[in-house]
């Protein structure tokens, strides 16, 4: 069972800018490589972060008006939100490490 929630434009507010932990938000696509090779790593992020961070992920194609909002250009796109305010944004593929030195600088324990 996947610990991601599935954001899309009509639940981002409620589920990511209104979240009371800082919340990860994985944008993505189906036909995208670089997206299905980090699948797994957010997989792996969400289940050693539970509890202390959520992990979301977005279909680009499916959602298309919040990524532009946040003006993403290329995807993987991972967005770290604390208190509804983008605190840091990954661009591309990201080994599982960069993304949790990211996570443990941004939200310390």
């Amino acid at each position: 069972m996947s610990k991601e929630k599935i954001l899309t434009d009509a639940n981002f507010q409620t589920e990511a800018l209104q979240s009371p932990l800082p919340i990860l938000v994985d944008f993505w696509a189906e036909w995208c490589g670089p997206c299905r090779m980090l699948g797994p790593v957010i997989e792996k992020i969400a289940a050693a972060n539970a509890g202390r961070i959520i992990v979301g992920k977005m279909n680009v194609d499916e959602n298309p008006n919040t990524p532009q909002k946040y003006g993403i250009q290329g995807i993987p796109t991972v967005i770290f939100f604390k208190n509804g305010e983008v605190v840091k944004q990954l661009v591309g593929y990201q080994a599982q490490d960069k993304i949790q030195k990211a996570i443990d600088e941004l939200f310390p324990k």
